[in-house]
């Protein structure tokens, strides 16, 4: 695979920003920068990531005051014109608010915060997020969040699975969708979600935590290489 230019775009809060670095430059063999929230893209890329954590404290809602940050006007355009944007947990949340993804993240359902491995079942593997691991492979990613429950209305749910918007849902270890699998009440497990244009994923589970061998696991790679095959 060629060496591929992403940005890390870093916000007053972020606390991911450096594990994404780590994984894509270190890792995975990249041109990274880091991508400050009051500055404008000066530089074409070809991914772009929302990072975790809790841009601007999390005040108002999760991801709601990020969302004006100067940067997001041209993450925004880039994501209209095809650019490869991937939200991870706060980003998830940045990702809904901007209009980017439907839907919205609100409180996990036991109003405390999670942090531990998930499992993810891949509900669409012909993504440019999936499309280079098996389909019938569960992949073990940590999560760690407050806000992390997906929430749509019904009709948006069923649009998501109709056009095979439903990347990533919770599941246990043998891939079976059940209630105790499912980390923070997200409607139907759901873990991940892409655009209709299918180049912007949001997910709240961390794959860039889980991607180098030396932690001995690294399924997070897997959706990182699948971009950088697809790009």
């Amino acid at each position: 695979m060629k060496r591929v230019k992403a940005g890390v775009v870093v916000f007053p809060g972020s606390n991911c920003d450096h594990d994404a670095f780590y994984a894509l430059k270190h890792i995975l063999g990249n041109d990274v920068d880091f991508l400050w929230h009051k500055e404008k893209l000066n530089a074409k890329y070809d991914l772009i990531i929302l990072p975790g954590g809790f841009s601007y404290g999390d005040y108002l809602r999760t991801g709601a005051i990020a969302k004006f940050s100067p940067i997001m006007d041209n993450v925004v355009d880039f994501a209209e014109k095809g650019g490869t944007l991937m939200g991870i947990c706060n980003g998830f949340q940045i990702l809904t608010e901007s209009g980017l993804l439907p839907g919205v993240l609100v409180r996990n359902e036991s109003l405390r915060f999670v942090c531990k491995d998930t499992f993810l079942k891949i509900e669409n593997p012909h993504s440019r997020f999936t499309d280079s691991i098996k389909a019938s492979q569960t992949l073990k990613i940590p999560v760690a969040h407050g806000d992390g429950c997906y929430f749509a209305s019904p009709d948006i749910v069923s649009a998501l699975y109709e056009n095979h918007q439903v990347i990533f849902r919770y599941c246990s270890p043998d891939g079976e969708i059940d209630e105790i699998s499912n980390p923070n009440g997200s409607v139907t497990n759901i873990a991940g979600i892409i655009n209709k244009k299918g180049n912007v994923l949001g997910m709240m589970p961390h794959p860039e935590r889980c991607c180098d061998p030396v932690l001995g696991n690294s399924d997070g790679s897997l959706i990182f290489n699948s971009i950088l095959r697809h790009l």
